[in-house]
């Protein structure tokens, strides 16, 4: 059996393991692409811009071909303070049975281009006719479903109004009403209150049909109004394909609000972000599912040159800049497995408290209490202590209701400005009434994830998540939390430490009896992009490997979300962790040698793996100086330097961790892989021999800078 048979078949017993105990776990993801070759805006920083709009239209037209007989839709996009316009927004709707959910015309992105109408031989006259006898077709096809059709007048002779209304008691608005003329949506600014159609509230559905420009061309174009259940939705759109085919429309864009989901529908949608294409996709009715989805996913965007990680010239490996966020819910939010059993939210935040692995582990590189997946307990002491006791108190309580689980919980999943868009567990649309449309789809998304490499780790993930919840919907369990106080930045930055909590998780797991298989957990545990290099000694090796940094909040905390600035951090400090293990068949006394950073010798932490013993210990220090940052008068301390010394060797190794090139000469170019990114990696870890300097003497370092897991370079005096 390939690995990849025996991957598809862990996820496949996996899915069996939550089946058997009843549950039913929906899950959803927003992997996150970009150009990782390109330097202009829109893939360094930038929402929109240049061709980002071109690119997603491209992969969104390879999503349709592989996942056919959807509806192309172009939907109403976000709009955050300071944006002029809503962002694109591109979907596909489709059925779950399989069963095609559209047959008539294409949209242009599908089309070749001869398909849609030149500008200069259609004259308007003909483009009215058209119009007219579209208008006609579709008013006709939605009477014989039975739909009361008004037929209005419009401002352009390009442009159709249909009244269409499912029960003739509801009245038809006055003709100069105002909601009747409304510019469409895609032109409005977004509400603070969110989005609304008034009119489809009251029962009133208002088609807007014109002949609108669409790169040079003059193409068909529907905006539909907030059709509120997806059967009504279906038989519109059934109207919307008849009378479109009776026309002979060769091209049509759909435009206009979200069409309504439910367990029979699913709706992906393509959007920009900062830096990034980003797909939320729709739901998994389990680990199978997603993982079908998302490799498909993944290899359409690397058809479109998209990929889910940059490269920096120094061979430092970035996630794609937008995340990787897993949802978790139900079919339903009345079947989410949250609301279904309300004690499940209060144990997850105190899973998520006590294993710090899952929220660093896996995390991008910006994290802590300023960056953008905020655990609970990174808050400050008084917000700990307010979380705990709203824990007891839920605890206390024999009925909760959605609204009360919500409520309790909302003011501490979220970061110190309240953003709960940058929690690490965000519960917005759990049971929010004050999110509409959205805040009440009993979800739970998980925001301490970077853009995995993978589709298969990002499965591996969706896995472990999903088995996490199960194991917690099943369990009485309500395991206090745990203050960990400095140690939470301190032990937990090193990869060593994460890698143990993590598997104490796994442990839980199987003996819950939701235990993951091998090879789920060896993708779990394929950090190679942390990796710098390595330094060869006599009978041991030396492992050093990049490790968490919690940047300092410089800017507004307030976000973008929120009417704020952006977030500027110090980013100029890193650091690193050291591992230090025997070879196989090498010397007994290698726990002998002794490692020095800025002649401190280094108390490495004996420990034990999978692998065996192991020294492990952190040195942190300022890599750069940046423009505007924390210390102005601290200097850049790279290359950082470390000796290594065994008293059974005369000569002293010195390994030195650059972060460029050691002979400062530029780069060709970026990496063309992460192959190449790796090796550049481990050319920055110079090893060499020296002459032993009987004359030195170690050096001691103040209290504040050498803690218990990490030495910070930064506090020795110069």
């Amino acid at each position: 059996m390939s690995t990849t048979e025996e991957f598809d078949a862990a996820v496949r017993r996996h899915d069996s393991r939550i089946a058997a105990l009843g549950l039913t776990v929906w899950v959803g993801s927003e992997p996150t692409f970009t150009d990782r070759s390109a330097q202009t805006p829109e893939w360094l920083n930038a929402a929109v811009g240049g061709a980002k709009e071109q690119r997603a239209q491209a992969l969104l037209g390879e999503l349709c071909r592989r996942f056919p007989g959807g509806l192309l839709l172009r939907s109403v996009g976000r709009q955050y303070p300071g944006e002029t316009h809503r962002r694109w927004n591109l979907g596909l709707y489709c059925r779950r049975d399989g069963v095609a959910i559209w047959h008539g015309p294409v949209d242009p992105i599908l089309a070749a281009p001869a398909a849609a109408p030149e500008l200069e031989p259609w004259p308007e006259p003909e483009l009215t006719a058209g119009l007219e006898a579209w208008a006609a077709a579709l008013c006709a096809a939605f009477e014989a479903r039975g739909f009361q059709v008004t037929l209005l007048s419009a401002q352009s002779s390009l442009e159709r109004r249909l009244v269409v209304r499912v029960d003739a008691e509801v009245e038809l608005p006055d003709a100069a009403d105002p909601c009747l003329a409304r510019p469409s949506v895609h032109e409005e600014a977004s509400p603070a209150g969110g989005l609304r159609d008034e009119l489809a509230q009251a029962g009133v559905y208002l088609f807007v049909l014109q002949m609108a420009d669409a790169l040079g061309r003059l193409a068909p174009r529907i905006e539909l109004p907030q059709i509120p259940e997806v059967p009504l939705c279906l038989t519109l759109l059934e109207g919307l394909e008849q009378a479109s085919l009776a026309c002979g429309l060769a091209t049509l864009r759909v435009a206009g609000y979200l069409p309504p989901v439910d367990a029979s529908v699913e709706l992906t949608t393509v959007t920009p972000d900062p830096a990034v294409i980003e797909i939320n996709t729709a739901p998994s009715v389990d680990g199978q599912d997603f993982l079908r989805r998302i490799r498909e996913i993944y290899a359409a965007a690397a058809d479109q040159g998209l990929s889910p990680y940059r490269l920096y010239f120094n061979g430092t490996v970035a996630d794609s800049g937008g995340g990787g966020q897993i949802t978790l819910g139900g079919p339903s939010p009345q079947d989410s497995p949250f609301l279904l059993e309300p004690r499940l939210l209060p144990r997850l935040v105190r899973f998520l408290n006590r294993h710090p692995a899952l929220s660093y582990l896996f995390s991008h590189d910006f994290v802590g209490s300023s960056g953008q997946s905020v655990r609970a307990d990174e808050r400050g002491t008084d917000a700990f202590d307010e979380l705990a006791l709203a824990l007891a108190l839920l605890a206390r309580e024999e009925h909760l209701p959605p609204e009360r689980l919500w409520h309790s919980l909302a003011p501490f999943l979220c970061d110190a400005a309240g953003n709960s868009h940058r929690a690490e567990m965000n519960i917005e649309k759990l049971w929010n009434p004050f999110l509409a449309g959205r805040g009440q789809l009993g979800l739970v998304e998980f925001r301490a994830l970077r853009m995995q490499h993978t589709p298969e780790r990002a499965t591996a993930l969706a896995c472990l998540l999903r088995s996490v919840v199960a194991m917690l919907a099943r369990t009485d369990d309500a395991l206090p939390l745990i203050d960990w106080g400095r140690e939470l930045h301190q032990r937990f930055a090193l990869p060593y430490y994460l890698e143990q909590d993590l598997d104490a998780v796994l442990q839980a797991l199987q003996s819950a009896g939701l235990g993951l298989d091998e090879s789920i957990r060896a993708v779990l545990l394929r950090e190679s992009f942390r990796r710098l290099g390595q330094a060869a000694l006599p009978g041991c090796t030396l492992e050093v490997r990049r490790g968490l940094e919690f940047w300092p909040l410089l800017g507004d905390a307030a976000s973008p979300e929120q009417g704020g600035s952006f977030r500027m951090v110090d980013a100029s400090t890193a650091r690193v962790e050291l591992r230090l293990r025997a070879e196989p068949g090498g010397a007994a006394d290698w726990r002998a040698w002794q490692v020095y950073a800025a002649g401190v010798a280094l108390p490495m932490r004996h420990e034990t793996d999978a692998r065996g013993e192991v020294q492990v210990f952190g040195v942190r220090y300022r890599s750069f100086v940046p423009s505007w940052g924390l210390h102005p008068s601290l200097p850049a301390q790279a290359p950082v330097r470390l000796l290594l010394r065994h008293p059974s060797q005369v000569v002293d190794h010195r390994v030195s961790l650059h972060e460029w090139r050691p002979d400062g000469g530029a780069y060709t170019g970026l990496p063309e892989g992460l192959a190449e990114a790796s090796q550049r990696r481990a050319e920055r870890v110079a090893l060499e021999v020296v002459p032993r300097d009987a004359t030195g003497t170690p050096r001691a370092a103040p209290g504040h800078a050498l803690g218990a897991y990490c030495l910070d370079l930064r506090g020795l005096p110069s």
